[in-house]
């Protein structure tokens, strides 16, 4: 028997899942590859067409990027850098990249996932890109992976009060997708601002991606967790650990053994920075 050509519902949605639509931002459809064109109300509102408010530019302003079609990675990557170098503050930097429109991860996440904890903290913490539950809440390490991150730190003492926790790339990549190097390029001048404002004496990148992008090492993170480098952070030098990535562990459990062994580095070089009393 010939099958029927015409997809029912329940393959359509397939479809849509496969193809890494696993939420729905907005009841209305929205174009996003055109600029300033006004949305039409829903059924249940009134029928006038309403424009789409951007937010005024505040100082310091973002290097001006050429309009109409995305601008090349090359000239994002500059103006990220030249963005990121202007920012005096954590708040500037996360206003600075709420606005920047350099890279097209912003136009599909539901919104920027600038960071979490304790900005004072003397430990942070850097992963690659916020997922689903990220892109929803605002906050980096939420869903799973985050759950496991805080029995990671409960372990040896500490929460996310006593920690800072961001990401490399701050906007969820669409259906959770690996980011590519152009976008992770364009967005490393804001991670590294952030490490630099923070100032932290220790820093954990979790998992390969943000290892080789921080720490510039072609290495898989077998070779380079628990080995300890030095982070420049423009203004100092800082000690570095890679580990594994919590998502990682929920895959292989195995090797939560190993990032126990991390964990415990992690706490006897945070008690050598404790004061002697």
């Amino acid at each position: 028997m010939t099958p029927d050509p015409v997809p029912n519902l329940r393959q359509l949605l397939a479809f849509y899942v496969d193809a890494g639509v696993d939420c729905a931002l907005a009841e209305d459809p929205v174009d996003r590859m055109l600029d300033d064109v006004p949305v039409e109300s829903t059924t249940r509102e009134a029928a006038e067409p309403r424009s789409i408010v951007k937010p005024a530019l505040q100082s310091p302003p973002i290097p001006a990027l050429p309009l109409g079609a995305p601008p090349a990675p090359d000239a994002a990557i500059i103006s990220a850098r030249e963005a990121a170098a202007t920012a005096p503050t954590l708040e500037a930097l996360r206003e600075l990249m709420a606005r920047f429109e350099g890279c097209a991860l912003r136009s599909t996440a539901k919104q920027l996932v600038f960071a979490d904890g304790n900005p004072q903290a003397k430990l942070m913490l850097v992963g690659e890109a916020p997922g689903r539950d990220e892109d929803i809440e605002g906050l980096p390490f939420v869903g799973r992976s985050g759950k496991l991150l805080d029995l990671m730190l409960a372990a040896i003492g500490l929460d996310r009060g006593s920690v800072y926790i961001a990401n490399v790339i701050p906007w969820r990549p669409p259906g959770n997708r690996t980011p590519t190097p152009q976008e992770t390029q364009i967005c490393l001048p804001f991670i590294k601002r952030q490490i630099e404002l923070v100032n932290p004496e220790l820093l954990v990148t979790l998992g390969n991606p943000s290892t080789q992008a921080l720490l510039g090492t072609r290495d898989g993170i077998m070779r380079t967790r628990g080995r300890w480098f030095d982070y420049d952070t423009g203004s100092r030098t800082i000690r570095a650990l890679p580990t594994l990535h919590p998502a990682y562990l929920l895959r292989q459990p195995t090797y939560k053994r190993l990032a126990w062994q991390d964990l415990r580095a992690i706490a006897t070089a945070l008690a050598a920075l404790a004061p002697t009393s």
